[in-house]
C-alpha cells in the first residue's frame, strides 16, 4: 500500500479564520488631493489680504487717480517721479531709518535686560510680570495720547512737576520742535513694544535646558562666559523673532507719530508712513508710490538684517 501525500488544500481566496480579505479600496477623493484641502483656505487668505492689496496698490501707483476717488487714466511713472522730486522725501526717508534702527536696537536691549530679570525667582515676580503687559494690553494710539497730555506745553504734568522742582524756567513745548519731539516720540514706541518683545525672549530664555548651564559650571565657565557662548547663541531664535516682528511694526507704526505731532511742523517729524498719509490728501497716486517705496523699503530692512544676522546658518 503506498502512502500519498495530501495534496494541498485549494485556494478559496479566503483568508486566516475563513474570512475573505478586504478588497483594495480605491484611494477617497480627498486623499487624492493630499494637502491641499487643509492649505487651500490659508492660501486663498494670503491672497485676499496680502497678494490682491499689493497687486492693487502697484496698479494705483500708475493711474491719475481724482481726489474723489475717479480714475483719469494711465500715469505712467509720472508719480513716482513727482514723488522723487519732493523736496522733504529724502529727510523723511532718513528719519524713517533712524527711526526704525533706533526704536528697535532700544526696545531689544531693555527687553533682553527684562527677559533676564523676569526669568528669576524674586519676591513679587508673579506681579511684575503682569504689569509689563499693561502698556501691551492698552492701545497704542490711547497710550500716544496720554503721553501727548502729560507733555502739554500748558497744563501737561510734566511741565508742572519740572516748574515746581525749579528744574525748568517756563514751560516747554516738548513737542513742538523736532529736537525735543523725536526722543519722546521714540521712548513712546519704545514702551509699546517692550511688553512682547520681553516675553517672546522669556519663552527662549526658559527653553534652554539647565542640564547645560550645570555642564559649564562643571567645565569652570564663568558668568559672563556662561551667558556668551550659551545663552546668546541658545537665544539666537527667538531673538531674531523679536528683531524682525518690531522692524516691520516700528516701520508701519503711524498712530503715535501722528496722535503727538501729526508730523509736524511741517514734515520735520514724520516718518514715510505719516508723509505718505499727507500725501494722500493732494495726490492718492503720489500716495500709492510712497507705499510702494515703503513696502520696498521694509522689504530690504528685513532682508539686510536677517542677511548680516545669518538667521538660517546652523550653528
Amino acid at each position: 500500500m503506498s502512502l500519498k501525500a495530501p495534496s494541498p488544500p485549494a485556494d478559496t481566496g479566503r483568508g486566516r479564520g475563513g474570512r475573505a480579505p478586504r478588497p483594495v479600496s480605491r484611494r477617497s477623493g480627498l486623499a487624492r488631493l493630499g494637502p491641499l484641502p487643509w492649505i487651500a483656505p490659508v492660501v486663498l487668505l494670503i491672497l485676499a489680504v496680502v497678494v490682491w492689496p499689493v497687486v492693487e496698490l502697484i496698479r494705483t501707483s500708475f493711474l491719475n487717480i481724482s481726489i474723489s476717488g475717479k480714475v483719469r487714466g494711465s500715469a505712467g511713472t509720472d508719480k513716482f517721479k513727482k514723488l522723487f522730486e519732493e523736496s522733504d522725501f529724502s529727510a523723511v526717508l532718513i528719519w524713517t531709518v533712524v527711526w526704525t534702527v533706533v526704536v528697535v536696537s532700544v526696545t531689544m536691549l531693555l527687553s533682553l535686560a527684562l527677559a533676564q530679570l523676569f526669568n528669576q525667582k524674586f519676591p513679587g515676580r508673579r506681579y511684575a510680570r503682569w504689569a509689563l503687559i499693561a502698556p501691551w494690553a492698552a492701545s497704542v494710539l490711547m497710550t500716544a495720547i496720554g503721553f501727548k497730555w502729560m507733555l502739554n506745553q500748558t497744563a501737561g504734568v510734566l511741565n508742572t512737576l519740572m516748574l515746581d522742582l525749579g528744574l525748568i524756567d517756563s514751560s516747554k513745548d516738548w513737542l513742538g520742535k523736532p529736537e525735543t519731539a523725536w526722543p519722546w516720540m521714540m521712548g513712546v514706541a519704545v514702551f509699546v513694544s517692550l511688553p512682547f518683545t520681553t516675553y517672546t525672549l522669556l519663552a527662549g530664555l526658559q527653553t534652554i535646558p539647565q542640564d547645560v548651564y550645570e555642564a559649564s559650571r562643571i567645565d569652570g565657565a564663568g558668568p559672563w562666559q556662561t551667558y556668551r557662548h550659551i545663552t546668546l547663541p541658545m537665544l539666537r531664535p527667538a531673538f531674531l523673532v523679536g528683531v524682525v516682528i518690531n522692524l516691520i511694526n516700528v516701520f508701519n507704526s503711524f498712530p503715535i507719530i501722528w496722535a503727538m505731532t501729526q508730523g509736524g511742523p511741517g514734515y520735520d517729524t514724520s516718518t514715510s508712513m505719516v508723509f505718505m498719509y499727507k500725501l494722500k490728501e493732494t495726490d492718492i497716486g503720489e500716495s500709492a508710490a510712497m507705499s510702494v517705496v515703503n513696502f520696498l523699503m521694509v522689504v530690504v530692512l528685513v532682508l539686510i538684517f536677517l542677511k548680516v544676522s545669518r538667521w538660517n546658518e546652523e550653528d
